[in-house]
């Protein structure tokens, strides 16, 4: 059988399908290509992340296509039901990179809660003439011990932030339609803290968060859950870390708060319109950015790979 990994696929997922007889290609295939690849060379696994999107025209293009993997959480880059409707075995791997997507979120609120991404610019050009006007500058960083962190979408990266952030000594709130009450372990010393969490309404959250960090999937009909309406009711100074995807705030609304100070920070992995985010938004003084890096951890990504090989030598019942 034939895989095309045409956004790659990590050594071990490779090493683990090439072992039970399988064909792992991973050079990239331009998405005008796409249809003609996989025909031409009959592949019947489509294994992609965020770059390659697999819509209705491919799949009807495709007979031959019996599986496609997405490496990560949201498919939203894959027409899912209309790929099942046709037969096709479409999943992806939710669990596996959503401790690096957490670790990511708390790199960034200690980021924007201490000027770290602006200090990191300014020291090596400015440091040695400018070094005590610099100090002044970033002297004025906030703590997070103590803080309320308002978690929007409780799932398993939601529920991995709140795990970090209760051993930081932060407060938890959250909001998740789909999940009434939750319980964090946070380990300490070697003991594990066993803490409950009682989802709250979005309005609650966004009165009460000195940070919110969003979750959740782009909705159906692409409305931005965060936009001026949502800024209007947060505390003045709050700060927003966004790591789910770039749709889900209304980035014109996210600029014109951190003008106006409502929002005195923000980080950000995802944007919209990537791989080409808005320019005014990665040069604005109040944000700090990532290039899309969330699941981007050696290990996070060893975990996809063995999980995708995994489900594919259960779709063909090879046993291991």
């Amino acid at each position: 059988m034939k895989v095309l990994a045409n956004d790659g696929v990590s050594a071990s997922g490779i090493e683990k399908l090439e072992a039970n007889g399988f064909t792992v290609v991973t050079e990239k295939v331009a998405q005008d290509q796409l249809i003609d690849a996989i025909n031409n060379e009959g592949y019947e696994v489509l294994l992609v992340r965020s770059a390659t999107t697999v819509r209705k025209d491919l799949i009807d293009a495709c007979p031959g296509l019996k599986m496609i993997g997405r490496g990560g959480v949201g498919m939203d880059n894959i027409d899912v039901e209309y790929a099942r409707s046709k037969g096709i075995n479409v999943f992806n791997t939710p669990g596996a990179s959503s401790l690096a997507v957490a670790e990511l979120v708390m790199a960034m609120l200690f980021d924007i809660s201490r000027f770290t991404y602006d200090a990191n610019l300014n020291m090596p050009s400015n440091g040695a003439s400018e070094f005590k006007a610099l100090k002044k500058k970033y002297g004025k960083g906030v703590e997070l011990r103590g803080k309320t962190i308002g978690i929007i979408g409780f799932g398993r990266i939601g529920q991995y932030t709140a795990k970090y952030a209760l051993g930081c000594g932060m407060n938890v709130v959250a909001f998740d339609p789909f999940v009434n009450e939750a319980t964090i372990p946070v380990e300490v010393g070697g003991q594990t803290v066993e803490v409950k969490v009682n989802p709250t309404d979005m309005d609650t959250l966004l009165a009460s968060s000195d940070y919110i960090s969003l979750h959740i999937p782009m909705p159906a009909d692409k409305k931005a859950v965060i936009g001026a309406a949502e800024f209007a009711k947060m505390k003045d100074g709050v700060r927003i870390v966004n790591a789910a995807r770039g749709g889900v705030i209304d980035e014109d609304a996210l600029i014109a708060a951190l003008d106006s100070g409502k929002v005195a920070a923000a980080g950000l992995d995802v944007y919209v319109g990537e791989p080409t985010p808005r320019e005014d938004l990665l040069k604005h003084a109040k944000t700090a950015c990532t290039p899309h890096i969330g699941a981007a951890t050696v290990e996070a990504q060893d975990r996809i790979g063995t999980e995708i090989a995994d489900n594919i030598l259960a779709h063909y019942n090879v046993t291991v």
